[in-house]
């Protein structure tokens, strides 16, 4: 199917032919043609299966067919994304959508001057992408009005409601004073998830292209078992060995962040770093050093696990294991994007077995186990078999509260001991 088959311009078919589109998706043949006739949405998608486009393009082309003259600080389409590297990639790819038309574009987020996105805001804007804190500071300032909003759209839903945005959330709907039509996307499923859109959107069309909560087809997953001492030496030796040149790392902790970084460059692996003490132009630096090559490693934090779209990633790596289990989904979604094959591997020690069942239940799937030898973890079979025998253990519930508290300060303090205390590398591998 193609997208000329949508009713889209020659001028937005010509620059999506240029952007290397040919058919459309699957999330896209379903939200699309609702989109089209002017339907709320529900969607559940992967990432990496064109969402961005599905959204978008309906709004791209219902305001190229109904043109306004813009008007100070005004906005036709609001569409709010959690981080700032998501909004600054959905609206890069907007601006490619819209390069034959007259249509303005905008993104603001948090660590840009407010002055130089003032400037881009006076004049009124077409279409808004934007983190909600920021959006905020800047309808405070008056600087932006939504209040005759036509279009709105909330991108990985789910995960500003894991960050705690939904009384920013709240503060944004109390500003506009029309009915836009609403789309809201997410990779995973909630009770949470369902509570929000059921106060946003009317008689919304339901489009469920992966089952709830599952990963995608593309993305083979393992897992090796190792202590938590270990993963450092562990991590290096898989990189050396299997000669990988392109991992994404996910870690839970700045700290650990910067020791892994740290650790592999002393094994003479260049790696960089990715989290939230990084100004933002060292974030884009460190991304585009990833990109390009010139690093073979990137470690980061869950502020990098929404919105990366690195072409072609072979590798994710959890070397800790996420503090909710539906993160797991977001995180290895960097890899066997757009069809490709990619590979999720886990670090899980014995204090994180509990979080690998709990992500196996949420994506209804056992993993494969990877025992490497001379990194088996002391104990672990005496732990698994008193998680699936003694109901208190078995029984458990994951956590479902905000994740940005990142765990009890137990859980950090052991973490960090750990660091610190672990052993001797008795060999430095070149890799």
């Amino acid at each position: 199917m193609s997208f000329l088959s949508q009713g889209f311009s020659s001028e937005i078919v010509q620059a999506l032919t240029e952007c290397g589109y040919e058919k459309l998706t699957p999330v896209q043949q379903q939200a699309i043609p609702h989109a089209r006739r002017g339907h709320d949405i529900l969607a559940h998608a992967q990432t990496g299966t064109g969402k961005t486009a599905a959204f978008s393009l309906p709004i791209i082309q219902q305001i190229v067919d109904a043109p306004k003259a813009r008007a100070r600080g005004a906005v036709r389409a609001l569409i709010l994304a959690p981080t700032r590297e998501l909004v600054a990639q959905i609206a890069n790819n907007i601006e490619n959508y819209t390069q034959y038309v007259d249509l303005t574009v905008a993104a603001v987020f948090g660590g840009a001057k407010m002055s130089s996105q003032e400037r881009k805001l006076e004049a009124g804007v077409d279409i808004l992408v934007a983190t909600p804190g920021r959006l905020i500071e800047h309808l405070e300032l008056g600087n932006v009005k939504l209040a005759n909003l036509e279009f709105l759209v909330f991108d990985e839903a789910d995960r500003m409601l894991d960050m705690g945005f939904i009384n920013a959330i709240r503060t944004i709907m109390s500003s506009i004073h029309s009915q836009p039509q609403t789309m809201l996307f997410s990779a995973t499923s909630s009770p949470q998830m369902n509570a929000l859109a059921q106060d946003l959107l009317r008689k919304p069309k339901r489009i469920i292209v992966n089952a709830e909560n599952s990963t995608a087809d593309t993305v083979a997953h393992v897992v090796y078992p190792v202590d938590e001492d270990r993963k450092l030496e562990l991590l290096s030796e898989l990189i050396g060995r299997k000669n990988w040149q392109q991992v994404l790392v996910f870690v839970n902790y700045k700290e650990t962040a910067n020791e892994v970084v740290k650790e592999l460059k002393l094994d003479g692996i260049k790696a960089v770093l990715c989290h939230g003490d990084k100004a933002q132009s060292s974030r884009r630096r460190a991304l585009e050093e990833f990109k390009t090559g010139k690093a073979r490693v990137m470690v980061a934090t869950e502020v990098a696990a929404r919105g990366l779209d690195i072409q072609g990633l072979p590798h994710v790596v959890n070397y800790d294991m996420p503090f909710l289990a539906e993160d797991y989904v977001h995180r290895i979604g960097r890899t066997g994007r757009a069809g490709q094959q990619g590979h999720a591997v886990s670090f899980v020690s014995r204090e994180e077995e509990l979080t690998l069942v709990q992500i196996e239940n949420l994506i209804q799937h056992r993993i494969k186990r990877i025992q490497l030898a001379g990194y088996e973890p002391a104990n672990r079979d005496a732990l698994l078999q008193k998680m699936h025998t003694k109901p208190a253990y078995r029984d458990r519930q994951g956590r479902t509260n905000n994740a940005n508290d990142q765990g009890s300060a137990e859980r950090r303090l052991r973490l960090m001991k750990a660091i610190k205390n672990k052993s001797s590398k008795t060999t430095r591998l070149k890799g």
